[in-house]
């Protein structure tokens, strides 16, 4: 992977806590994300606009896409509404590195060296760490099915976008029809599960649920459509790895912005996943 790959999965990273964040800053979290899923809606059109239909191949990735990011949002929408963003972001995210490191080397034929996959190990087991507080510090263990949930659809859309990309061979276009895609299943599973609650409220009152909301939008474009691009010039396992940093965005954020509580365990969690990452550079 290159210095410049390198430097933009990491911008990707933080994007990706940033909207996340913004998710957790409104009074309904299936509203939030709503309203988020409206705005991946309107910037995939206008992405997707001036390109091609998908067609063949390229079709079936984004169906298989678009139905793992359903879980994702989903899981994750259920998990916020039970806990922190420093506990549910860190599952959520943490086992997909190792998860996609197991699949893309054994079924699909993406090697990575020793020494990245050592990396890719210590990042997880950072990941993980920081999320065990969940039972110690008698948090609600409701957050950990969904959580996980959130973790098979993010493990799951990663292989299939990577490979999907590289049919495509558009990674911004592709990326722009999955989230017109995403958010319109999004938005009528809510429906179905929760009613009227579940949708945008359109009232001024919400201005500024809407704003976050297109904010958390386009940081969501802008993060997902580097990492796609990145997985088109680097092994997918190792670009997974990378945007799992966003954990470290996260938790940085819930402890600045939310005051979380930030202890031993989530610090030392901090330094593995650095040393993961600086191994995954070596």
């Amino acid at each position: 992977m290159s210095f410049g790959v390198f430097l933009a999965v990491l911008g990707a990273a933080f994007l990706h806590a940033l909207w996340n964040a913004l998710v957790k800053t409104g009074t309904s979290r299936a509203q939030a994300m709503a309203i988020v899923s409206v705005s991946e809606i309107a910037i995939g059109l206008a992405v997707s606009a001036a390109r091609p239909l998908p067609a063949g191949p390229v079709l079936w990735w984004l169906a298989a896409s678009g139905a793992f990011h359903l879980i994702y949002k989903t899981c994750l929408t259920y998990a916020y509404d039970h806990g922190d963003l420093s506990r549910v972001y860190p599952l959520a995210r943490g086992t997909a590195p190792l998860a996609v490191l197991i699949v893309g080397a054994l079924a699909l034929g993406e090697a990575v060296s020793a020494t990245e996959a050592a990396g890719i190990a210590i990042l997880g087991a950072g990941i993980l760490l920081l999320a065990s507080g969940v039972v110690r510090s008698g948090e609600s263990a409701r957050l950990l099915p969904f959580a996980l949930g959130a973790a098979v659809g993010t493990a799951g859309y990663t292989i299939v976008d990577g490979f999907g990309a590289r049919a495509a061979g558009d990674a911004p276009g592709y990326v722009g029809w999955l989230f017109v895609i995403d958010g319109l299943s999004f938005l009528a599973l809510m429906a179905v599960l929760r009613g009227r609650a579940a949708l945008p409220p359109p009232s001024r009152a919400r201005a500024r649920d809407w704003v976050n909301g297109f904010v958390g939008g386009a940081a969501s474009y802008a993060a997902y459509a580097i990492a796609v691009w990145a997985m088109t010039l680097a092994p997918i396992p190792l670009v997974a790895a990378l945007r799992e940093t966003s954990i470290l965005f996260a938790v940085l954020i819930g402890w600045l912005a939310f005051g979380e509580r930030m202890g031993g365990a989530k610090w030392l969690s901090v330094a593995l996943i650095a040393g993961g990452v600086a191994l995954t550079r070596l």
